[in-house]
């Protein structure tokens, strides 16, 4: 598949050439993916999809155009071509854009050594829709839930290969199986969900069906009685299921896009203590099986493990091409794209320091508080970092839990929160964002 894929893209760049395009890149994508949904024992839906989509993007003079298409005809090509050069004539010139140099693109990488793709044959229809089954199967058995909305098991693969005008080709391929169930117990006004659900590049990884149905069902079940916590100030331990959404609030305050339009709480802190002294947030594109993996980037360039935060303090933005040519700086080799859009820069593979302490010891040392195992909604202000979100999870008192809570708000700011913020050791390793349980100090909550 690789090399007809690597053929199809040089024979659009040939073409773009053939049309007047001073230079160009192409990406193509060719995916296949199968899921099965079941419900009440029977089956609710099926779904196969299978595709090749092509991007083409041309420079001329400054100025780019993109365009893509689903069809590799010689002669969609050739309208591809034609009008994405008609497109970039009539664009608004951009002096950032434009390819890599030749010296800057990635010469040699090993796809092998990310083991992003299950070579086994993928999984029937019939097998998808059973283990699908058994997980569903697996959360009725648990006492106390009252029924199981969907339960869900999919399989995809996908091929993709870059290529450009000024020498850079490659391509690899990545695999991925999921498994999910969402569980409810309680009827009427006393209903609660809640759900489980993991997704591995190799099906071997994957946890069984009756795991992830046993875990939506027992999670289901302990949301049962919910209350509203009290109005006040408290410490909050964000569970590690929803952790992760705290450092992508930060990863999004050091993405490039943010920095160049001045709109970001940290635009003018690098060098500066933001994280705890001791903790790193790191990032690794090269880690084996991991969603974020890859051996290039969206530009060619050779991708390299990198410090965000080094012992708290911030050492880079994340860049593709233009906007480090923007802020006079070197890319991070953080460009991604899709078929019908130029780069844009984005951070991948993300691991956060674990701390010393397990959850459990995070909870009996926060007295009175609330742990977060849900969020809803999101209002956070970009430029000063103010935070404020819906919330359910359970109350503490006096370092045990004592209620189930929900229809809350919790509002901080995040430069305060992630300054002092205390990391517990219970990350899973092989999510593409490896961030244990944060405990956070004086966060407002709003409840009854």
């Amino acid at each position: 598949m690789t090399s007809s894929l690597s053929d199809t893209a040089h024979q659009l760049l040939e073409i773009a050439a053939q049309a007047g395009a001073d230079s160009a890149d192409v990406l193509v994508v060719d995916g296949t993916s199968h899921s099965i949904e079941v419900r009440a024992g029977a089956l609710e839906h099926a779904e196969r999809a299978e595709g090749i989509d092509i991007g083409l993007r041309v420079i001329m003079n400054d100025r780019q155009a993109s365009v893509s298409a689903s069809n590799l005809s010689v002669e969609v090509m050739r309208d591809m071509a034609a009008r994405a050069v008609a497109m970039a004539n009539q664009a608004p010139q951009d002096p950032y854009c434009g390819l890599a140099s030749s010296d800057q693109l990635a010469k040699s990488w090993d796809v092998d050594a990310l083991d992003l793709y299950d070579a086994t044959s993928p999984p029937s229809a019939a097998e998808l829709q059973q283990a699908a089954l058994s997980a569903e199967a697996a959360a009725l058995a648990v006492e106390g839930v009252d029924q199981a909305q969907s339960a869900a098991a999919g399989y995809s693969d996908v091929g993709i290969h870059l290529a450009t005008s000024n020498g850079f080709s490659g391509g690899y391929s990545r695999s991925t199986h999921s498994l999910s169930c969402v569980a409810i117990s309680g009827t009427g006004a006393e209903m609660e969900r809640d759900w489980s659900g993991e997704a591995f590049a190799h099906h071997h990884q994957l946890p069984t069906p009756e795991f992830i149905g046993t875990q939506a069902g027992t999670r289901a079940v302990a949301r049962r009685g919910a209350i509203r916590p009290p109005t006040g100030t408290y410490p909050v331990l964000f569970d590690e299921r929803i952790s992760s959404t705290l450092i992508g609030h930060l990863a999004g305050a050091i993405n490039g896009t943010s920095i160049v339009r001045g709109s970001s709480w940290l635009k003018d802190d690098m060098g500066a203590q933001i994280l705890p002294k001791g903790m790193d947030l790191f990032e690794d594109p090269s880690r084996m099986h991991a969603s974020g993996s890859k051996p290039f980037d969206a530009e060619g360039l050779p991708v390299a493990p990198r410090h965000l935060f080094k012992d708290g303090q911030l050492q880079g933005w994340t860049l593709d091409l233009a906007t480090a040519r923007q802020l006079g700086l070197n890319s991070s080799a953080n460009a991604t794209r899709g078929v019908s859009a130029p780069p844009s820069p984005s951070a991948g593979n993300l691991t956060l320091t674990s701390g010393e302490n397990t959850r459990e010891q995070l909870i009996a040392d926060m007295g009175t508080g609330l742990i977060i195992t849900s969020l809803i909604g999101s209002t956070i202000n970009p430029n000063t970092g103010d935070y404020s979100r819906g919330a359910a999870g359970l109350w503490v008192e006096n370092g045990a839990v004592t209620a189930v809570v929900n229809e809350c708000t919790v509002a901080g700011n995040l430069r305060e929160m992630l300054g002092g913020m205390i990391a517990a050791n219970d990350a899973r390793p092989h999510l593409s964002r490896v961030v244990p349980s944060l405990l956070v100090e004086g966060l407002t909550i709003a409840g009854a």
